[in-house]
Protein backbone atom coordinates (compact mmCIF):
# COMPACT_ATOMS: atom_id res chain seq x y z
CA UNK A 1 0.00 0.00 0.00
CA UNK A 2 1.07 3.45 -0.91
CA UNK A 3 -0.03 6.50 1.00
CA UNK A 4 -0.25 10.03 0.03
CA UNK A 5 0.25 12.39 2.91
CA UNK A 6 -0.33 16.21 2.80
CA UNK A 7 -0.92 18.91 5.49
CA UNK A 8 -1.23 22.74 5.75
CA UNK A 9 1.01 24.66 8.20
CA UNK A 10 -0.57 24.06 11.21
CA UNK A 11 -0.52 19.98 10.68
CA UNK A 12 3.60 20.19 9.31
CA UNK A 13 4.50 18.64 12.84
CA UNK A 14 2.04 16.03 13.23
CA UNK A 15 2.83 15.24 9.18
CA UNK A 16 6.34 14.62 10.41
CA UNK A 17 5.35 12.22 13.59
CA UNK A 18 2.97 10.28 11.01
CA UNK A 19 4.96 9.94 8.55
CA UNK A 20 8.05 8.36 10.45
CA UNK A 21 5.19 5.73 11.93
CA UNK A 22 4.34 4.73 8.84
CA UNK A 23 8.06 4.37 8.20
CA UNK A 24 8.73 2.31 11.16
CA UNK A 25 5.45 0.19 9.66
CA UNK A 26 7.09 -0.61 6.33
CA UNK A 27 4.27 1.69 4.78
CA UNK A 28 5.23 3.22 1.63
CA UNK A 29 4.16 7.42 1.43
CA UNK A 30 4.43 10.35 -0.66
CA UNK A 31 4.58 13.65 0.81
CA UNK A 32 2.75 16.42 -1.21
CA UNK A 33 3.56 19.23 1.77
CA UNK A 34 3.68 21.67 2.81
CA UNK A 35 7.07 21.37 3.28
CA UNK A 36 7.61 23.56 6.08
CA UNK A 37 5.51 25.70 9.04
CA UNK A 38 5.30 28.37 6.75
CA UNK A 39 1.72 29.98 6.34
CA UNK A 40 -0.42 27.97 3.43
CA UNK A 41 -3.85 27.09 2.45
CA UNK A 42 -5.03 23.67 3.00
CA UNK A 43 -7.29 23.14 -0.06
CA UNK A 44 -3.61 23.22 -2.07
CA UNK A 45 -2.63 19.79 0.24
CA UNK A 46 -6.16 18.13 0.04
CA UNK A 47 -6.55 18.16 -3.80
CA UNK A 48 -3.45 17.12 -4.42
CA UNK A 49 -3.62 14.12 -2.02
CA UNK A 50 -7.13 13.64 -3.51
CA UNK A 51 -5.79 13.74 -6.83
CA UNK A 52 -2.86 11.37 -6.01
CA UNK A 53 -5.53 8.68 -4.92
CA UNK A 54 -7.95 9.05 -7.66
CA UNK A 55 -5.01 8.76 -10.75
CA UNK A 56 -4.22 5.50 -8.85
CA UNK A 57 -0.51 6.79 -7.36
CA UNK A 58 -1.61 6.18 -4.23
CA UNK A 59 -4.36 3.78 -2.36
CA UNK A 60 -5.02 6.16 0.56
CA UNK A 61 -4.36 9.08 1.54
CA UNK A 62 -3.75 11.17 5.06
CA UNK A 63 -4.35 14.81 5.47
CA UNK A 64 -3.80 17.29 8.38
CA UNK A 65 -4.77 20.69 9.14
CA UNK A 66 -5.67 22.47 12.21
CA UNK A 67 -9.25 20.76 13.24
CA UNK A 68 -8.95 18.33 10.01
CA UNK A 69 -12.59 19.96 8.65
CA UNK A 70 -11.51 22.47 5.70
CA UNK A 71 -8.74 20.27 4.12
CA UNK A 72 -11.11 17.14 4.25
CA UNK A 73 -13.46 19.46 2.78
CA UNK A 74 -11.36 20.25 -0.04
CA UNK A 75 -10.19 16.59 -0.51
CA UNK A 76 -13.80 15.71 -0.87
CA UNK A 77 -14.59 17.84 -3.75
CA UNK A 78 -12.74 15.36 -5.89
CA UNK A 79 -15.14 12.61 -7.64
CA UNK A 80 -14.10 9.27 -6.29
CA UNK A 81 -12.81 10.67 -2.81
CA UNK A 82 -14.22 9.91 0.63
CA UNK A 83 -12.20 11.17 3.27
CA UNK A 84 -13.22 11.01 6.86
CA UNK A 85 -12.48 13.06 9.89
CA UNK A 86 -11.57 11.53 13.03
CA UNK A 87 -10.49 12.79 16.26
CA UNK A 88 -10.65 9.30 18.00
CA UNK A 89 -10.20 5.36 16.88
CA UNK A 90 -13.37 4.34 17.01
CA UNK A 91 -14.45 5.86 13.96
CA UNK A 92 -11.58 5.88 11.89
CA UNK A 93 -12.19 1.80 11.85
CA UNK A 94 -15.56 1.95 11.15
CA UNK A 95 -15.12 4.55 8.75
CA UNK A 96 -13.07 2.08 6.71
CA UNK A 97 -14.91 -1.13 7.48
CA UNK A 98 -18.54 0.71 6.54
CA UNK A 99 -17.83 3.29 4.39
CA UNK A 100 -14.51 2.55 2.20
CA UNK A 101 -12.68 5.85 2.80
CA UNK A 102 -10.05 6.34 1.19
CA UNK A 103 -8.69 9.55 3.07
CA UNK A 104 -8.18 10.11 7.11
CA UNK A 105 -8.16 13.93 8.01
CA UNK A 106 -7.14 14.67 11.48
CA UNK A 107 -6.51 17.75 13.31
CA UNK A 108 -3.50 19.39 14.33
CA UNK A 109 -5.29 21.25 17.28
CA UNK A 110 -7.25 19.06 17.82
CA UNK A 111 -5.59 15.04 18.72
CA UNK A 112 -2.44 15.11 20.46
CA UNK A 113 0.48 13.01 18.74
CA UNK A 114 -0.09 9.64 20.69
CA UNK A 115 -3.91 10.10 19.66
CA UNK A 116 -3.13 10.78 16.30
CA UNK A 117 -1.32 7.46 15.81
CA UNK A 118 -3.90 5.52 17.46
CA UNK A 119 -6.52 6.91 15.24
CA UNK A 120 -4.02 6.09 11.92
CA UNK A 121 -3.50 2.68 12.82
CA UNK A 122 -7.26 1.87 13.68
CA UNK A 123 -7.72 3.08 10.23
CA UNK A 124 -5.30 1.11 8.36
CA UNK A 125 -6.26 -1.92 9.99
CA UNK A 126 -9.75 -1.54 9.03
CA UNK A 127 -10.69 -3.24 5.90
CA UNK A 128 -14.04 -2.78 3.95
CA UNK A 129 -16.57 -5.26 4.44
CA UNK A 130 -18.70 -4.68 1.59
CA UNK A 131 -21.96 -6.65 1.71
CA UNK A 132 -24.81 -4.46 3.25
CA UNK A 133 -22.39 -1.14 3.25
CA UNK A 134 -22.02 -1.96 -0.33
CA UNK A 135 -25.35 -0.50 -1.17
CA UNK A 136 -24.94 3.07 0.56
CA UNK A 137 -21.46 3.54 -0.74
CA UNK A 138 -22.76 2.71 -3.97
CA UNK A 139 -25.56 5.63 -3.04
CA UNK A 140 -23.04 8.26 -2.04
CA UNK A 141 -21.29 7.53 -5.82
CA UNK A 142 -24.82 7.94 -7.28
CA UNK A 143 -25.42 11.40 -5.49
CA UNK A 144 -21.84 12.21 -6.84
CA UNK A 145 -22.27 11.24 -10.20
CA UNK A 146 -25.93 13.03 -10.67
CA UNK A 147 -24.07 15.72 -9.00
CA UNK A 148 -21.27 16.29 -11.55
CA UNK A 149 -23.40 15.16 -14.70
CA UNK A 150 -21.82 12.00 -15.32
CA UNK A 151 -25.31 9.89 -14.11
CA UNK A 152 -27.18 9.20 -17.17
CA UNK A 153 -31.07 8.01 -15.98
Amino acid sequence: MKIAIGCDHVGFELKDRLMNHLKEKGIEYKDFGTYSSERTDYPIYGEAVANAIVSGECERGILICGTGVGISISANKVPGIRAVVCSEPYSALLSRQHNDTNILAMGARVVGSDLALMILDAWLSGEYEGGRHQKRVDMIAAIEAKQTGTLRT
